[in-house]
């Protein structure tokens, strides 16, 4: 028994010999394939690396598909990918909405949209939530109202304004495009403030609006600025107030609406992109930064101002911040003014 032993364990010896740069070589061997397996894993392709398609939920030729075209192009430059617009109008908005909603949140399919997508779902049934079922990417800008009267109106200062709506319950016709419009909205939150009650006139466009009032058919309207500052200049409007921060600088005779002695009253349009709800937010912070950076190009900006609007952009936390608090605040209006959907 013991010879046998003895014969056995130097063949042992060797044999461990022989096994430790074979075990050597087997962990080397484990570990370059596992390094190679979480490096193949972790190395994600760059973002873009296929075409990108931006959704607008209007015809095409409106101010909300000219300004997603001309950022579009500019990021379709700037990424070497093509931005396809795919223009879904129809059904207050919500087809395109929906077909956001729906999309993979892979950071390939993104939505310009205006500030009508947080109220029309305050007047119809929308098919989702506009703020949580969406990611927030940027603004792009935003658009701000003048007040203006027919000059046959007497009054020149708003205090002056709110003064003859008072004794005149009733009898001055704004004109605005319709109870989803932010110009609507803002005759009913300017009633609200002021203690006044003015009558809607509802057109079918802004053009329609302007048209009528330079004819003395109705009294006065919360218009964008571009469309109106030439019969202001002209003398054929009296421009009374404007929203926002700053004056606007074609018109820097006219204040704002806190200088003239309504602070507060702030009623702004908008432009922005989104995404659906769960894209990655290194995308997110990705397109926002392109936007922002794009947004102060020369021609980028010349056709913003063009459709009456500012550029104008904000980090993706700011502007889901100001998406839930213009929908608490038009919610507010449309119930308080009782504005229906037919209007």
């Amino acid at each position: 028994m013991r010879k046998a032993f003895s014969d056995i364990q130097p063949a042992s010896r060797a044999t461990k010999r022989l096994m430790q740069p074979a075990k050597l070589l087997a962990v080397t061997l484990g570990l370059g394939l596992g390094l190679l397996v979480a490096g193949t894993a972790g190395a994600q392709p760059a973002y873009p690396s296929k075409p990108i398609r931006m959704i607008v939920p209007n015809p095409p030729g409106g101010g909300v598909d000219l300004m997603g075209r001309i950022v579009g192009q500019r990021l379709s430059e700037i990424w070497g990918q093509q931005v396809i617009v795919d223009n879904r109008p129809g059904g207050h908005g919500f087809i395109g909405g929906q077909a956001l909603a729906n999309a993979a949140p892979d950071g390939y399919t993104m939505m310009a949209m205006s500030s009508t997508h947080i109220i029309t779902p305050l007047l119809y049934p929308a098919p989702y939530d506009p703020v949580k079922d969406f990611a927030a990417i940027s603004m792009i800008a935003q658009g701000r109202l003048l007040l203006v009267v027919h000059p046959s109106l007497p009054a020149r200062t708003l205090k002056e304004f709110i003064a003859l709506a008072k004794a005149k319950p009733g009898e001055l016709n704004y004109g605005s495009s319709g109870a989803g419009s932010t110009t609507r909205l803002s005759g009913a939150y300017f009633g609200m403030m002021t203690g006044t009650r003015m009558q809607n006139i509802s057109y079918k466009g802004s053009g329609q609006v302007v048209n009528d009032l330079a004819g003395g058919h109705i009294q006065l309207a919360f218009a964008v600025p571009a469309a109106i500052i030439p019969y202001v200049v002209s003398g054929k409007l009296r421009a009374i107030a404007v929203s926002g921060d700053t004056r606007l600088q074609a018109l820097p005779q006219v204040p704002t609406f806190t200088q003239a002695g309504l602070p507060g009253f702030d009623i702004q349009g908008w432009f922005g992109f989104l995404a659906p709800a769960g894209t990655p937010r290194t995308i997110i912070e990705t397109v926002s930064t392109e936007i922002a950076k794009t947004v102060t190009l020369p021609k980028v900006r010349e056709t913003i101002i063009a459709q009456g609007a500012e550029p104008y952009t904000n980090t993706p936390e700011a502007f889901a911040a100001m998406m839930r608090a213009d929908t608490a605040t038009f919610a507010k209006i449309i119930k308080t003014a009782n504005i229906k959907a037919d209007e």
